[in-house]
This record gives C-alpha cells, structure tokens and sequence, in this order.
C-alpha cells in the first residue's frame, strides 16, 4: 500500500463514538422519514371510504395504495443503492425530500381514491430513496462489531417516527379536518427535512471507499466475513442482483423473509385500523393501539439490534418471524382495546426482533466495495413485500367475504417463511462463523 494511499485512509475512521455528531443527524434524518410515512398509516386507510369515496367491501381498491407503494419502493430501494455508489449518499437523500413536497398538498384537494394512490407513489419514491441512504450512511460511518446495534438504532428512530406520526395525525385529523391536518402535518416535516439535509448532512460514500481500500490491502483485523465467492470485487448491477435473489442461499432465505415480514406492515397499515374502525373504535383510539405496534417495535430495536451482535442474526430472525405471526392471529381471536394493544405489542416485538437483523444479516456478507447495493436489493426484495402482500391480503379477503382472512393467512406466510431461514439460512456474523483460509 503507497504511503499516499495509506494516508487517504487513515483520515477515515470508523465507529459511532468516532462519528457522533454525523451519526445523530442521520438518527434525526430517519425520525423525519419515520413520520413522513407515518402520516399514512392512521387516518387515511380508517376514512377511505367517508373521505375520500372508496366503497364499502372494496378489498382490492382499499389495497390499491399499499400495492402501489411497496411496489414503488422496493424499485426505488433498488436503484438508491446502485445511484448512491456514483453520486454519493446525500444528493440522492435531498432528492427524496424534494419528491415528498407535493403529497401534503394533493392529500389536501384528492378529489377521489385515485389522488391517494397517485400520492403513496411518491411517497415510495421518498421512502426508498431516504430510508435507505439513512441506512447505508450509518453502515458506512460505524465499525463491523456494531452493525446490529445500528440498524437498531436506525429503525428505533424510523418507527418510533411512524407511532408518533400515527397518534398526533390521528388528534390533528379530529382538531382541524383529516385533510387539512394532514397538509399540515407533512408540510412541516418534509420541508424541516430537506432544510436539515442542506445544512448538516455530510456524504458517507468516502468512509465505504475507504474501507473496501483496507480490504484490498489486507490490513482489516479480526474475524473475517463469510463473503459470497461466486461474485467479483467490483460486480455489475445483475450479479449482485442474482447473488441476493438466488445465487447465494443466505441472502436468498434473508431475502425472502424481508420481502414475507412486510405482509404485516400492509396488514397493519390498512386491514388493522379498518377492523378496528368496524369495531367502532375512535380515530385517536385507532392511533393508539396501532400506535403500540410502533413504539414496541421502534423502542425494541434500541435492544434487539444490539442484541443480534452477541447472540447471532439467525435465531432473532427465526423467533422474531413467529412470534410476529402468533401476535398477527391474536387480534382476531379477541376483543378489546387492551386485547388489541397486547397483540399489537407481540407483533411489533416480533417485528424488532427481526427486522434490524434482517439487514444485519446482508451486512456482514456483503463487500464494502458493493454493500450500498446489497442493501437496495434486498430493500428491494423486502419492501416489494408491500405490494405482494397488499395484493394477497386483498384477494384473500375478498374471496373469504371478510378482513379476518388476511389476519389468517398472514400469520401463515410468517410461519412458514420462518422455517425457510432455518433451514436454508446459516449464521452470518463473522464472530460467530468467520470465514476460514
């Protein structure tokens, strides 16, 4: 290694102690996401059919905007990845908060479901393209030894942003119109969230530069990675793309565990405050008990992340797979609020268990040299779950006459995905199952 080059990287170092101050603003970054999307979740799907015209029964239409959305993300995840190793990660950050700036409003004079629709389509392109550099920022910026712990702490911030975003929406909509607090609400926080990009976000593309430079000079120490060998150090986008989806069987069983989990969020996101609206419960109690699926799930990765980097990625996976889908079927066998909230709390434990490990998981086997794609893959893969689900969950309840069938059938799919990673899916973190000369 010349001594110029030794130099260049030598200015670059790893670890959130080291790079706290950038570390937290992606922290606030990710919160903004969290409640940009949270925005949807609450009173949008509850008042599709008295506000915006979506009849009553209409499954698939109900569906029509998740499925647009996840579908929509999952592609954007894909090419943020690939965009974000040539631009860098903070032009294509600022970039999705200048997509978002149009949603408030066409939320505010949607004249039909379609006007949603058309906006949860930006709201995909603002998600995949700022959740997933926030993401790849922090990866770039802290050490080996603490992926799980920030992943963690990347989604803690993100869904703990979607609670809080779900509960106040839900007080705003009652206060001031669905509408008009809506407009209000996402205004302020997309424009706070570009300001903020502007001002204090640093690029990180450099530090994973640096770092694929120490691979290449053999000067990384400690347990080495179980790195994928049928793939080259600087691979094209289908390689990597083949590597994740079915090329190499831990990423493939990884993969399509994200893409199976995200059958809960859409369930979530538009069976759960549909059922509980049926039920009678108010806009504010709706929030709160879908609410409770948040914070858990949020709050509980600040551990569970942390936790995977003591204990391994594959049991948190597994366990975390089940227990949500045991949490997704209590709902249905019980009444209540406080029935609800309980289950709800399962399943976002179950979420937080395996939702940061998950990317963990691509992280430790993924080359620095072509991680940022790694991870908009299988974002990819994962937030296509969305739309999938969506289009299942929807069918499926309109074939069985009734919303309970798409709690059933979730809990299923959780199951038996579950089982997939167990048997396809070895342990990934180098500690625990380094590679061997």
């Amino acid at each position: 290694m010349s001594a110029s080059l030794a130099h260049e990287v030598a200015e670059y170092r790893y670890g959130i102690r080291h790079n706290f101050a950038q570390f937290s603003h992606q922290l606030v970054q990710v919160f903004l996401v969290g409640l940009t999307i949270g925005m949807f979740r609450t009173v949008v799907p509850a008042l599709a059919e008295s506000e915006f015209g979506v009849a009553k029964g209409s499954f698939m239409m109900l569906m029509a905007f998740v499925t647009a959305f996840g579908f929509v993300k999952g592609t954007l995840n894909f090419v943020a990845g690939r965009l974000s190793e040539r631009m860098g990660r903070k032009k294509v950050l600022f970039f999705g908060w200048l997509v978002a700036v149009p949603m408030p409003f066409m939320i505010l004079y949607a004249p039909s479901w379609n006007w949603i629709v058309a906006a949860t389509v930006l709201l995909g392109v603002n998600q995949g393209l700022t959740w997933s550099m926030t993401q790849t920022a922090k990866l770039d910026l802290t050490s080996a030894s603490q992926r799980g712990l920030t992943i963690g702490l990347n989604e803690f911030s993100g869904y703990f942003g979607v609670a809080v975003a779900g509960i106040v929406t839900g007080y705003m909509a009652a206060a001031y119109g669905p509408r008009e607090g809506l407009m209000l609400f996402g205004l302020t926080v997309i424009l706070l969230a570009g300001l903020l990009t502007l001002v204090w976000v640093k690029d990180t593309l450099p530090w994973a530069q640096a770092e694929g430079k120490r691979h290449a000079a053999g000067q990384m120490t400690g347990p080495q990675p179980r790195y994928p060998a049928n793939i080259s150090d600087q691979p094209g986008t289908w390689d990597v793309f083949t590597l994740m989806s079915w090329r190499d069987a831990r990423m493939a069983s990884i993969s399509q565990a994200g893409l199976v989990e995200k059958f809960v969020d859409a369930l979530v996101w538009v069976f759960f405050p549909v059922y509980l609206h049926q039920r009678g419960l108010s806009l504010p109690g709706i929030g709160w008990v879908v609410g409770v699926y948040g914070f858990v799930w949020g709050i509980s990765q600040f551990f569970t992340g942390h936790l995977s980097d003591r204990v391994g990625r594959k049991q948190p996976i597994v366990w975390g797979m089940w227990l949500c889908g045991a949490g997704v079927a209590l709902v249905v066998l019980g009444e209540g609020e406080l029935w609800w909230s309980l289950a709800a709390a399962l399943t976002g434990f179950g979420m937080a268990l395996l939702y940061p490990t998950l990317s963990a998981a691509v992280s430790d086997i993924a080359h620095p040299s072509w991680r940022g794609s790694a991870i908009g893959i299988y974002r990819f893969w994962r937030d296509l779950g969305y739309g999938i689900g969506a289009l299942l969950l929807g069918a499926v309840a309109a074939l069985a006459g009734g919303i309970e069938a798409g709690f059933w059938f979730t809990a299923a799919a959780m199951f038996v995905s579950g089982l997939i990673v167990l048997m396809a899916c070895e342990e990934t973190h180098p500690r625990l199952n380094p590679a061997t000369d």
